[in-house]
């Protein structure tokens, strides 16, 4: 499948209008001949948290001609404000069914799609050629997690798979090492039971924390299971909510997880020294007034000053809460609102945060260096069903910061999407080059 860029219109060249227009005239964004229609986007809102001014977002739509030789088509090319550009710059209809799961590995360029199939499509970056597909004996791939060249992917048979893979010359090779439990496990002699080596329900999330060797599955039977690679075995296994355990997160920095549920909760879990076990430090809930919906989805942000969590509800919020430097607990510091349905799916990276909700659409948001105020950049639209999962990946650019972004929607499509985000108010395009050049700032 080879994806077929209509370089007329190309993201760079609008790049360069929007910045010719910031630098000379920031009124004149209005006055921009095109045929298409302007919408402006008013119903953008923040954390209630900081005060907020109302934001205004301009989109000028472009329609590409259709590309009828490639599975992949164009979308309507969108031109929100000065400090954001986006593109939808590809788009797959799936008519064997949705993708449920999506991993990036920037490291090595590839991009990996999961659904009710028991085939794992690979496509190349940026180009988005498909390199093939991993091939596996049961479906339903709805967790997937990438780590350098390795590959976890969760699966219909309530087992957890391993593939190593490899890049070579624009070459991909794959393998599968093992899978996980194995039948074999299950003696007498065995420390774990069958009934804890293997999730009673489908395994709905995972994630692997790279320190320990460890890989943490999420489940509907409202367990979390670890398991150590060396081994292949289960090392603790724990009823982690009262209800369907929706997604985990790991911090790679201190070994934490998180976990979210139908239950309306975050939990956060740590080890205990020099165990297996792990004990519940914090139970995380909405602070929005009567506000206790299940929550779909999680995501951590962390730098080297600063960590925030972000929950997503079915209500459409997306609250988040600050780690303390002291104390390390986390605080409530918001919540955000604009989604009208629920939050699906969530992705933090840099100071960006990108949200997919039952409404059909994306939404972009973005933290301030400092403190906790919030402002929606744009709202990516596209999808014509609720856009089920989301990944992002960074790529940097002369001036401005860029990323790619892959969704996935109920309505069978699978798109990609380029956001180049300018500097920050307050540092202008020029001055942003000067400091570059000094060797005061560096993306």
């Amino acid at each position: 499948m080879e994806l077929e860029f209509y370089r007329r219109n190309s993201l760079f060249r609008l790049i360069d209008t929007e910045r010719n227009i910031v630098l000379e005239s920031p009124s004149d964004l209005h006055n921009i001949n095109t045929n298409d229609e302007v919408h402006d986007d008013e119903d953008l809102q923040f954390s209630p948290s900081m005060s907020s001014s109302p934001y205004i977002t301009t989109m000028l739509t472009l329609m590409p001609p259709p590309s009828p030789e490639s599975p992949w088509t164009l979308s309507p090319h969108q031109t929100p404000s000065p400090s954001l550009l986006y593109q939808c710059i590809a788009s797959l209809y799936r008519p064997e069914g949705s993708i449920s799961s999506i991993a990036v590995s920037k490291q090595q360029g590839v991009v990996f799609a999961g659904s009710e199939s028991t085939r794992i499509h690979v496509w190349r970056q940026p180009d988005h050629n498909e390199y093939g597909c991993l091939k596996a004996t049961s479906g339903e791939v709805r967790a997937i997690a990438v780590h350098g060249n390795m590959l976890f992917t969760a699966h219909k048979d309530h087992k957890i798979r391993m593939w190593n893979f490899t890049v070579t010359d624009h070459i991909f090779k794959s393998k599968k090492v093992f899978s996980f439990p194995k039948t074999s496990s299950f003696t007498l002699f065995s420390r774990f039971t069958n009934t804890k080596q293997q999730h009673k329900e489908c395994i709905s999330c995972l994630a692997y924390y790279q320190t320990d060797g460890l890989v943490y599955t999420g489940s509907y039977d409202r367990t979390v299971k670890a398991w150590r690679l060396i081994t292949n075995h289960c090392v603790d296994s724990f009823v982690a909510h009262e209800d369907n355990v929706n997604a985990i997160v790991v911090n790679q920095d201190d070994g934490c997880v998180f976990t979210c549920s139908s239950d309306g909760s975050v939990k956060i879990w740590r080890r205990v020294f020099r165990e297996n076990s792990h004990t519940l430090t914090m139970t995380l809930k909405s602070q929005f007034p009567n506000s206790h919906h299940p929550v779909n989805a999680i995501a951590l942000n962390t730098s080297s000053n600063s960590c925030f969590l972000y929950s997503g509800s079915s209500d459409g919020t997306i609250n988040f809460w600050e780690k303390e430097k002291l104390t390390h607990r986390f605080n409530h510091g918001g919540f955000l609102q604009g989604h009208h349905f629920s939050v699906m799916c969530l992705v933090a990276i840099e100071k960006l945060i990108f949200s997919g909700s039952e409404d059909t659409t994306i939404r972009v948001w973005r933290r301030e260096e400092e403190g906790c105020f919030h402002e929606c950049l744009a709202v990516l639209e596209g999808h014509r069903g609720p856009v089920s999962c989301l990944a992002a990946c960074l790529e940097i650019d002369r001036v401005v910061k860029g990323f790619l972004v892959y969704s996935a929607s109920l309505d069978q499509t699978f798109k990609v999407w380029r956001v180049k985000v300018s500097p920050e108010e307050g540092m202008g395009l020029n001055s942003y080059m000067d400091r570059r050049n000094n060797g005061i700032d560096g993306m």
